[in-house]
Formats: C-alpha cells, structure tokens, sequence
C-alpha cells in the first residue's frame, strides 16, 4: 500500500484533514498548501513549535530581504502594507497569465500616483500600463473604498507610501532573489506562515478595520 497522495512513499503518519494515511514528505511538504490541515493536527502542531532548521534559515532570509522594504513604515502603515498583500495574495489574473512582480510593482504605482495627485487638490487616475496591472490596480483600490466605507480613515498620503513600498519591494527583490516573480514567491511564504500560526493574521488589521 502506497501514499494516496504521491503513490510512492509507505503512508505513516494518519492525515484528519484527508481523513487517510499519509507518507510524511507529503505530510510535511503539502502542510496548508494543498492539504488544509485543521488547528489540532499533531504533526502541524509539532511544525509550529519546532520548525525544521532549513524552514527557519528560510524564515530568517525571507525577513532580511523584507525589512527595506518596510523600513520607515509607522505601524499602522506595517498594518496597511499587508491588507494590501492580502489583496494581491488573493487576485487570480484573467485567462491563463500568471501576476509577476513586474504586474505588482505597476498596479501599486499607478494608485500611488492617483492617491498622491489626490493629495494635492487634483483628480486624475493614473493607468497602469500592462492590462494584468490595471485588473489588479482597480483591486487595490476597490479595497480603499470598501474600507472607507465601512467608516475606516485612510488619508491618500499615508495609502500612497504603503503602495511606495510595494512597488519598491517589487522592484528590488529580484537583485537579491532572481526571476520574475520573486517577490511575490516571498510574500506568499510570509502570508503562509501567518496563516498557519506563526503570526495571527487577523491580529495586524484589528485597529484598521475598527473605526
């Protein structure tokens, strides 16, 4: 009997998401990614206490590359730069492209540049000048206006350095991390280990979604 996940490896360790037996590479390497494992599973419960030398090494650099781009960031802002990251993490690009940091980096500059005209008296909307990055721009945006609506005070400003950020994190990452997509790669691990306890997601909005 094989693992009924990669059909080579010996099942060892009982999965209660999949409610099967499991080979522990699959258990290890699928854990909240394809496998959405429940809070009270022992092995994800085990990974979060003890994370493997490797995964923390990972940890560590993932921090180190990120840390420019948030330098100078108030908290609140911290708070607003990964609101935005949830939306970027969530938008899925029309037929069958795929979001590039190239994408990201356009998309935040352009509603940078909108809020900052904003700012100074004067309405324009800055375009993006790939179509994927006009898709994700009207995003971004959109969730300003949900925000707002709900009674929540973002000055253009303050929205704008957060979408600085961005984009100066888009750029740069791949001087460090090759490919076209580095940053995005970077920031679904973080978004990653938030989900799975390292850090409660929910605890970094809290003061920005309450008016």
């Amino acid at each position: 009997m094989s693992c009924p996940i990669c059909r080579t490896r010996k099942p060892r360790r009982a999965c209660p998401a999949l409610q099967q037996t499991i080979c522990p590479v699959c258990c290890g390497t699928k854990r909240l990614t394809e496998i959405q494992c429940p809070d009270d599973c022992v092995y994800l419960t085990s990974a979060r206490e003890h994370p493997a030398a490797v995964v923390k090494r990972q940890q560590e650099h993932d921090v180190a590359i990120l840390l420019p781009t948030l330098h100078g960031l108030t908290e609140r802002q911290h708070q607003l730069f990964f609101l935005f990251q949830s939306v970027i993490a969530r938008h899925t690009p029309e037929g069958f492209s795929r979001l590039l940091d190239d994408d990201v980096a356009e998309a935040a500059g352009a509603v940078a540049s909108t809020l900052e005209t904003a700012a100074r008296g004067v309405i324009y909307d800055h375009v993006a000048p790939s179509l994927p990055a006009q898709r994700l721009a009207s995003e971004l945006k959109a969730m300003l206006g949900d925000m707002q609506k709900q009674g929540v005070r973002i000055h253009d400003r303050e929205a704008a350095t957060v979408l600085r950020a961005i984009e100066k994190g888009a750029r740069e990452t791949r001087k460090i991390e090759p490919g076209d997509a580095s940053y995005l790669t970077l920031m679904a691990r973080l978004l990653q280990r938030n989900r799975s306890g390292a850090q409660p997601a929910a605890e970094p909005t809290r003061s920005l979604i309450i008016p």
